[in-house]
């Protein structure tokens, strides 16, 4: 071979380097390799087998474009076959004629109308594990196949293993994908049904209960009183599932307008006094007297910090104390709700705010709730361009914090909402 030669071969195969990089799709790359194959190894034709799940036979991955009808349907099989040869043995395979041995495959010869003289054919291997074959076939000329076609060819082989492990991994992750995302859909599709025909009978329930508190006996007050606390806190769960789904869906919108979080945080507070003191702790909140304008929709953020603290009351115990803080920073109002209460282990902080999500059940048995209260924060302070996030030690207590942009205009809350 001249040194003319192997400069060009060099760069051929440095170009095909080059685009396996900027792999953008498996098809076009392989009939590149095919290509280039033919054309190192002076061969008439090239092609790339894939060994089938049943681990008996081949299938035409890449094939040149007038064969590839043909031989879309074509078994190779691993039994008789030079291909399956190379693959068993993992190691190149030369047959300079084929007529000469017994273990050719003629079948790609009769569905291609196509003679087969000689071959040569290289394992596809990935991290030692062999998954098909690469192909040259019909040297031409009367010269026989050389080491530096194996060479060429095992190099070719080297860069479509690699293109074609990463094309299998991106079709698994994408089907992963869509299985999650079809699942979520029947969970999505569950919760509004679920809440839906749970809201009627609750309705009811709580009505008729409540008609009753006023006529019934004095010593059964305590049991009606039982069953309306509880159908509240039905009320609420389903409330929740049905506000989730909305939020997480994109059915709710945000209805802008210049809003007080100053006020939200009174509001807020004001409404939790009675069962902080009913559990002896102290409820505090320092905005100053600034009253923290942002644009975007009081009844959301109301709602986002309800949860936060909620579940600061839940999670601290008698004589603890829970503070909400309202500020001012550039660019931004932040609000932080602290407490001194149980803490959150390390492990579980990064999945605080899933929807579902609770921790260990040691720490969090006989409090109930079904974990949606930090996730239905996160939207909704999301929803508004903000973000959301915890600090915790376990055993000392916890600050969630988010932030609200301020002035936040039309196009960019559309952005965050969508």
């Amino acid at each position: 071979m001249s040194e003319i030669d192997r400069d060009q071969r060099f760069e051929r195969l440095l170009e095909l380097t080059r685009a396996l990089s900027l792999l953008d799709e498996i098809e076009p790359f392989l009939q590149s390799v095919i290509a280039a194959a033919s054309e190192l190894t002076d061969s008439e034709v090239a092609s790339i087998l894939e060994v089938q799940d049943t681990g008996d036979h081949f299938r035409f991955l890449a094939a040149p474009w007038f064969h590839r009808d043909s031989l879309k349907a074509v078994k190779v099989p691993l039994q008789g076959s030079v291909a399956g040869l190379a693959y068993q043995n993992v190691k190149p395979a030369i047959v300079n004629d084929v007529s000469s041995v017994a273990h050719h495959f003629k079948g790609a010869d009769r569905a291609a109308e196509f003679q087969t003289r000689s071959v040569l054919a290289v394992p596809l291997i990935f991290r030692g594990e062999v998954f098909g074959v690469l192909e040259a076939v019909n040297k031409t000329g009367s010269t026989h196949y050389t080491e530096d076609d194996t060479t060429i060819l095992e190099t070719l082989a080297s860069l479509a293993s690699v293109a074609i492990h990463d094309a299998h991994m991106v079709d698994r992750v994408r089907k992963s994908l869509d299985q999650m995302a079809q699942l979520d859909r029947m969970k999505t599709d569950f919760i509004a049904i679920a809440s839906h025909e749970l809201r009627t009978p609750l309705g009811l329930i709580l009505g008729h209960s409540t008609y009753l508190r006023e006529v019934i006996k004095p010593e059964n007050e305590s049991h009606l009183d039982i069953i309306i606390r509880n159908t509240m806190r039905m009320k609420e769960i389903v409330d929740n599932f049905a506000n989730m789904d909305s939020f997480q869906s994109g059915m709710t919108s945000v209805h802008r307008g210049e809003m007080s979080i100053q006020r939200i945080i009174e509001e807020v507070s004001d409404s939790f006094f009675d069962e902080a003191r009913n559990k002896q702790i102290s409820l505090r909140v320092e905005t100053g007297s600034d009253p923290l304008m942002v644009e975007g929709d009081a009844a959301k953020i109301a709602v986002a910090l309800t949860n936060l603290v909620k579940n600061a009351i839940t999670f601290t115990n008698s004589g603890g104390h829970i503070i909400i803080l309202g500020e001012q920073i550039p660019g931004y109002i932040k609000v932080s709700v602290l407490d001194d209460g149980i803490g959150i282990p390390v492990k579980d902080l990064p999945r605080i705010f899933e929807r579902f999500y609770q921790v260990e059940s040691h720490l969090t048995r006989g409090h109930g709730g079904l974990g949606l209260g930090l996730s239905a924060a996160k939207l909704m302070v999301e929803m508004h361009g903000g973000r959301i996030w915890v600090e915790s030690v376990e055993g000392r207590g916890s600050n969630f914090t988010f932030i609200l942009p301020i002035g936040l205009g039309t196009s960019a809350m559309e952005k965050a909402v969508g």
